[in-house]
């Protein structure tokens, strides 16, 4: 595994300077992540694994401005994170940032086709329909566009959520636990279809997993241990 704790460099797309995160709790204050320092270059991926309770998925959302820290700063793409107010960082977040989550996530009132044009229609992209029309049929659900939610597998949410997180064309992916709730067979093809549209829109790559097989696929780990980097 290589030594994350790196110096900064200037043309990292995302970087996290003395990120620490501290809530408050019945019994003192309760420090979830330490003095993380961590850069990101475009095009990499990145995994983060550690036991449950290490902090993971509070520094994934740190980093993607879902959540502000208590110390330190998050910088992408050259603007600080940590100096945005929440209006900001959401708009930042949809000019450069796709998701995909555990529980997937979807709009259960919207077809697979509407909950794939949303972030497109959100941005006024006239070619939403279009465009997520092709998306689906690149994760092979194109027999699927007018089933909701509840009409689909696991792993065709999952593969919706896929052709959701990509379709905007983002810069960064953060993908939490992505394969987590599916068995091992749909979860491979889950990864397969993850890596692979990756590879094609040269997107960065920054996931959240307890996945030892998904976490190799990646160019690099980082193990969090009682939220500090090891």
């Amino acid at each position: 595994m290589l030594n994350t704790q790196t110096n900064h460099s200037i043309n990292s797309l995302l970087q996290a300077r003395n990120l620490g995160k501290t809530v408050a709790t019945s019994s003192g204050a309760l420090h979830i992540l330490t003095d993380i320092n961590l850069a990101i270059n475009t095009g990499e991926s990145l995994a983060i694994i550690g036991a449950s309770g290490s902090g993971k998925s509070t520094l994934l959302g740190l980093l993607a401005g879902l959540d502000t820290p208590s110390v330190g700063e998050v910088i992408l793409q050259g603007q600080s994170l940590t100096a945005l107010n929440e209006d900001g960082r959401a708009k930042l977040r949809n000019q450069l940032i796709g998701f995909v989550f555990q529980s997937f996530q979807l709009l259960p009132g919207l077809t697979a086709l509407e909950n794939v044009m949303l972030p497109l229609e959100l941005s006024g992209n006239p070619d939403a329909k279009t465009i997520a029309s092709e998306f689906l049929l690149r994760v092979e659900l194109g027999h699927r566009l007018t089933h909701t939610p509840k009409q689909l597998s696991g792993g065709e949410q999952q593969r919706v959520a896929l052709a959701r997180a990509f379709v905007t064309q983002p810069r960064i992916l953060f993908a939490d636990e992505p394969t987590g709730n599916l068995d091992s067979k749909t979860g491979a093809h889950i990864i397969e279809l993850l890596f692979q549209l990756n590879l094609e829109h040269q997107t960065t790559l920054i996931l959240v997993t307890h996945d030892a097989v998904l976490a190799a696929r990646c160019q690099r780990s980082i193990t969090l241990e009682a939220g500090c980097l090891l």
